[in-house]
């Protein structure tokens, strides 16, 4: 009896998947276990196998086609088996494949007939087409009075011309969001700098203790930072709608540079981990997002953002928000600075912050106090984390 394969539901924010390569083709003999296509969220890419041993008998989408979560995409049945036309939820039908193709709508006389228009498109077909860059305007809906829905234009996207496969959508992605932020957001950023003497002392420490080698000091810094959010809780928080929502436990995302791009992977309950806990679930995730296996779900959710470029010996910059969270922290690179003591001039080690906040919820002066707090606690990191 014939198997179907359906886009599996890859995390709970995930609606749609990009088939990006079929390993396998219709009528390849394959084994249970054997690789047939691989899919892509916006955020990682994932494998499809055959459940079965058997024939490939049918394949429903070309690569580059954007499916819909639990839509059929290949059947694996016996050699010759004849398969009809399997529907996303599993059940046959005798229609032949669409290969997404638009169903037509119930006829109605002529001059009965919905003249399509932008404005009657319903919420979510509005949003899927802003999204995907779709013109609606030729589009006849399904809906009650020809008003368009999703799904009239998740078949029209899918039923357009497949485009090549791509490494990844995740810079379309990025750049909308970056737009996003810039357009619903007052943004502003403070600068200042902490003393990092504590963090390069207590780093040469840990180098020496072989159970603590993997803690660098973008850990001590994320630790330091944690424990600022619990003492200054107005920028653990979420702007949604015109009403802020202060978290108490942190979820703290974290920028990750990988061959597909920016990712922000999450570390749940941060508050709850000990700063050797906290490195090694930073680590498994920024391992996963790098190598494009990682969940869905572990890029969402963070309550507050850190992003670090002073590995690349940058001083200080302007992190980008990721909404709805209120706030984003840059970590610059450690540099020489001039410091006034005691009426002489001394040089320090310092370490630049950069910390964005949305003025819709957080004024300046909450920002400042948040980086008083976290230069006191990076400048006092030896007794915040003794080792």
């Amino acid at each position: 009896m014939a198997t179907p394969v359906e886009v599996p539901k890859l995390g709970n924010t995930v609606e749609e998947c990009l088939i990006s390569r079929w390993v396998k083709h219709k009528g390849d003999a394959v084994t249970a276990g054997d690789l047939v296509a691989e899919i892509e969220t916006d955020k990682a890419t994932f494998e499809l196998t055959a459940p079965v041993d058997g024939t490939l008998l049918e394949t429903y989408f070309d690569e580059g086609a954007l499916v819909p979560v639990f839509t059929t995409l290949f059947v694996v049945g016996a050699p010759g088996e004849t398969v009809n036309r399997i529907s996303g939820t599993g059940s046959e039908t005798s229609a032949p494949p669409s290969r997404g193709i638009s169903l037509p709508v119930p006829e109605m006389p002529p001059a009965e007939k919905p003249r399509p228009a932008t404005t009657n498109l319903s919420p979510r077909a509005r949003r899927f087409a802003a999204e995907h860059n779709l013109d609606a305007r030729a589009v006849t809906g399904s809906g009650p009075n020809g008003r368009v829905l999703e799904s009239d234009l998740r078949r029209l996207h899918t039923a357009a011309p497949p485009k090549p496969a791509r490494a990844s959508n995740i810079r379309d992605r990025i750049a909308r969001r970056m737009r996003e932020s810039l357009s619903s957001t007052a943004q502003y950023t403070l600068h200042t700098s902490a003393d990092a003497t504590g963090l390069l002392a207590l780093r040469a420490r840990i180098k020496t203790t072989p159970s603590l080698t993997a803690i660098n000091i973008n850990d001590l810094v994320t630790y330091c930072a944690i424990d600022a959010l619990l003492d200054v809780p107005s920028l653990n928080a979420v702007y949604i709608d015109g009403q802020i929502h202060e978290h108490s436990d942190v979820h703290m995302g974290f920028a990750c540079d990988t061959p597909r791009g920016l990712l922000v992977p999450v570390i749940r309950n941060a508050h709850l981990l000990a700063i050797d806990e906290l490195a090694l679930r930073a680590k498994e995730l920024a391992a996963q997002a790098v190598a494009g296996n990682i969940s869905p779900d572990d890029l969402t959710g963070a309550t507050f953002t850190i992003s670090n470029l002073g590995n690349l010996g940058i001083e200080s910059f302007t992190p980008l928000l990721n909404p709805p969270q209120v706030a984003i922290l840059g970590v610059g690179a450690i540099q020489l600075k001039p410091v006034r003591r005691h009426g002489q001039v001394a040089f320090v080690d310092a370490i630049g912050l950069s910390l964005t906040c949305d003025h819709q919820a957080i004024d300046g002066a909450p920002g400042a106090r948040f980086l008083q707090v976290l230069r006191d606690r990076i400048e006092t990191v030896e007794s915040l984390c003794p080792l």
